[in-house]
């Protein structure tokens, strides 16, 4: 094949989002085995689930999940997601080098930030850095 008749595929752009997120620990693979067994397992996990935010949170965390699967649908392998928990180190570090104060907070390739729930102003963001 030669190169007039190849189609270059760029790299996808990369949305990184800073946000609260539900968080669920686990033990270690023996013990999940045994409390699934006794049949304890689920319910600690949903109790842990349903303790780990406050319901708005949750409610804020679920529309931009769902954002995030139609966007995915939107632009295929175009873009990548990576969701980041700001109560974790590397939200820290995150909120940090981007001074974000607010969440969720949108930063497109490492260099164009939003913050806020517009997700059209995202969307436009992300289809400049397309073009």
């Amino acid at each position: 094949m030669d190169l007039s008749t190849r189609t270059v595929q760029s790299k996808p752009i990369l949305v990184e989002i800073l946000a609260y997120a539900p968080t669920q620990f686990f033990h270690c693979q023996h013990c999940e085995f045994v409390w699934q067994q006794v049949g304890a397992g689920a319910a600690l996990h949903q109790e842990q689930l349903d303790s780990s935010i406050p319901d708005d949170l949750k409610r804020e965390y679920a529309n931009l999940s769902a954002w995030v699967r139609g966007t995915v649908d939107l632009y295929g392998g175009r873009v990548v997601f990576k969701i980041i928990d700001v109560a974790s180190l590397e939200g820290l570090l995150k909120s940090v080098r981007y001074r974000a104060r607010r969440y969720p907070a949108f930063i497109i390739e490492g260099k164009e930030r939003y913050t806020g729930t517009d997700y059209e102003q995202v969307k436009s963001l992300i289809d400049n850095e397309l073009t």
